[in-house]
């Protein structure tokens, strides 16, 4: 390193020398090094006028008809100073970013603006309600599928008759996996009227876990129903610390379904692929583990946690096995799940909806940006986009404005 250091040294002094020499200032050559640092410039508030020009009608009266003033540029809501930009980043910052109003409104004023929690809140409600055709047109083509995925997470709503209490309802979700649209549907209870009411003509494959009032739906329905078998291997990880032997010969069974469907997904596999390697490499690990279950389900109390796992699976072997019939279904429903998990974040940070009209306005919003979400598509470009497009656009063609839509409209 020295003698490079030296080489380096004596080489510019060579070209100082000439330089000193001859008088020509190119002759001495820099050296220069870059050194890149990223840096963040805070979000900042704007105002943008819009300036209309005004007329007065030849021999007219200074009357209202005989005044004619430029249109204004499409407006999400009517009379209101918040533009598309900041009602979508209300939006995002809350239900993708998790980020409460309060804390919101802490920000905007550490930036200069000061506005009252109220009229955050009004602006919230407002573009929920806006976006009410969008969802409804969601829900329709996500019912449309003939494969949908279902689960439920509990949401705690402020009741205004118990002070300081809350009530337990629930958000009921609804994926089509091979279109990717997801539905969230507020309802107040955990009963079956709610997915009984949205399921009422949905035709098709239902996959969901061992809640018991899917099966009573599906079988008053002619739904065809299958399980999931992420959910039956949870059984087994439990059962480990009472009788590893068992539960870890279920457990690698299970793992080598799962590898099966990895290498179909990494090849990238048709449907009709898909399930033929089922049929081949699936089914005789199936069929051996439902053997070794009725085989070993004998030899265990049945109220253990061994005995308990292969009760489950036992009792929803069929539904459990089902998915190798057909290359589109899922071996379980954890893409649900997922789509579950933004809410989860959200109660540890804004706690509760402050009504069942608050969470039900929460529920499309959670839909339309679950569903960007499925397919890549940055939420708030979205929602800025179509929020001032959504009153003028016709009944029939609000399902263009649609996520999984409106991105083929933009390439």
């Amino acid at each position: 390193m020295e003698l490079l250091n030296d080489c380096i040294w004596g080489i510019f002094k060579q070209y100082k020398r000439k330089a000193l020499d001859s008088h020509a200032e190119d002759a001495v050559y820099r050296m220069l090094t870059e050194t890149e640092q990223l840096e963040c410039v805070p979000a900042e508030l704007y105002v943008k006028k819009y300036i209309r020009p005004k007329y007065l009608l030849p021999d007219g009266n200074e009357i209202e008809s005989n005044i004619i003033i430029a249109d204004l540029p499409a407006q999400p809501i009517d009379k209101c100073i918040a533009g598309p930009s900041l009602l979508s980043q209300l939006v995002i910052d809350k239900y993708v970013d998790h980020l409460p109003l309060h804390r919101q409104m802490q920000r905007f004023e550490r930036a200069g603006v000061k506005l009252p929690y109220s009229t955050i809140s009004d602006w919230v409600s407002a573009t929920s309600k806006l976006i009410a055709p969008l969802y409804e047109a969601l829900v329709k083509q996500t019912l449309a599928s003939r494969y949908l995925q279902a689960d439920e997470t509990p949401c705690p709503v402020l009741d205004r008759d118990k002070n300081g209490k809350t009530h337990r309802g629930f958000y009921w979700i609804y994926q089509d996996s091979i279109n990717k649209l997801v539905v969230f549907d507020y309802q107040e209870g955990r009963n079956k009227e709610g997915p009984s009411q949205m399921l009422d003509n949905f035709d098709g494959i239902l996959q969901t876990d061992g809640y018991g009032v899917y099966d009573d739906i599906a079988g008053k329905k002619g739904i065809t129903l299958i399980h999931c078998m992420a959910h039956a291997r949870r059984y087994f990880i439990e059962a480990q610390d009472t009788d590893e032997d068992r539960a870890m010969h279920a457990l690698d069974l299970i793992q080598q379904l799962y590898i099966i469907e990895k290498n179909c997904t990494l090849q990238h596999l048709s449907a009709t692929k898909r399930t033929q390697v089922r049929q081949e490499q699936s089914v005789p690990i199936l069929k051996l583990l439902g053997e070794w279950m009725q085989h070993e389900y004998e030899r265990v109390l049945p109220k253990s946690p061994i005995g308990k796992a292969l009760a489950y699976s036992m009792k929803r072997w069929d539904k459990l096995s089902a998915y190798v019939n057909d290359g589109a279904l899922h071996i379980d429903h954890n893409a649900v799940e997922n789509s579950i998990r933004p809410v989860a974040i959200g109660r540890k940070n804004y706690l509760f909806a402050g009504s069942h009209e608050a969470a039900r306005r929460s529920a499309m919003l959670y839909s339309l940006l679950g569903t960007c979400k499925l397919h890549n598509i940055n939420s708030s470009t979205w929602l800025t986009d179509v929020l001032p497009r959504i009153s003028s656009c016709p009944q029939k063609e609000v399902d263009k404005l649609l996520p999984h839509n409106w991105i083929m409209l933009q390439k």
